[in-house]
């Protein structure tokens, strides 16, 4: 038997038209360390690729976490300065850009804990569904470091300004409850049924065109910065793309005819 240490940290499942993507480090309720990160960027990647994929569920391999955090084990020989911590950012930079750059809808499930990195990585989803019970929070400034720009602006763009600085200058911890009345989290559920929660929220989504969820995807990202940085022109080719589509087409016939679409992503 693999020692659990030595697993891999995500696993990846394709039953489409779902995508899987499981943190299984239970051993230290998926606290995120170097191999975690780059394992995220790679299984982002990967389900991406697969046609018959049309929305992620990010989920923790128990119900006893989403994420604790980063793996502080890990910050004496890999983060113990400010050179080290610029050197390790790559990874977790490429992990949520590959989250928030994803063509396809990714749903964060989220139980037990979900702490520090944890929030980052579910604010990189597009959909966040918690369990009664569950706790949130970012403690950085418990352990002396600070986030990095990006990861602020994510938390400021959802929860607002106000409870950004409630959440990143009190550090402390607060239930799901509390999270859904700031807009941390979309939904809220019970713990016993979170799964079929998730499952069925994903799988009405995975019925909708691929082409259009995917520029709502980018016309979101695109509004979201200031107006001399945005990308107009990405948003314009993905509009026509998807006027130009036998989806558009077929959508079209089967509001006409009374029936439900069936989309194919071109």
């Amino acid at each position: 038997m693999k020692d659990e240490k030595s697993a891999d940290p995500l696993i990846v499942r394709h039953e489409a038209p779902l995508g899987w993507l499981v943190l299984n480090r239970p051993h230290v309720r998926n606290a995120l360390n170097l191999k975690s990160w780059q394992r995220i960027a790679e299984g982002v990647a990967e389900l991406a690729s697969d046609d018959a994929v049309r929305v992620i569920i990010m989920r923790g391999a128990t119900p006893e976490a989403f994420i604790a955090g980063a793996d502080i084990s890990e910050f004496p020989a890999m983060r113990a300065d400010a050179g080290q911590a610029r050197a390790y950012r790559d990874a977790p930079n490429n992990a949520i850009a590959a989250m928030v750059e994803c063509r396809k809808p990714i749903v964060a499930m989220i139980s037990g804990v979900c702490i520090g990195g944890g929030v980052q990585v579910a604010l990189a989803c597009d959909i966040r569904i918690a369990a009664r019970g569950t706790r949130m929070g970012v403690p950085a400034a418990r352990l002396g470091l600070a986030y990095p720009l990006d990861g602020v602006v994510m938390l400021t763009q959802t929860v607002g300004p106000a409870n950004a600085r409630d959440i990143l200058l009190s550090a402390r911890l607060f239930d799901a409850e509390e999270a859904l009345h700031m807009g941390l989290i979309n939904r809220l559920v019970d713990g016993n049924s979170l799964e079929e929660n998730v499952r069925d929220y994903a799988l009405k989504m995975a019925t909708n065109a691929p082409l259009t969820m995917a520029a709502a995807k980018v016309a979101i990202r695109e509004s979201l910065k200031d107006r001399e940085e945005r990308d107009s022109k990405i948003v314009s080719t993905m509009v026509a793309r998807c006027f130009d589509s036998d989806d558009y087409r077929e959508g079209v016939r089967a509001f006409l005819e009374k029936r439900r679409p069936t989309f194919a992503g071109r």
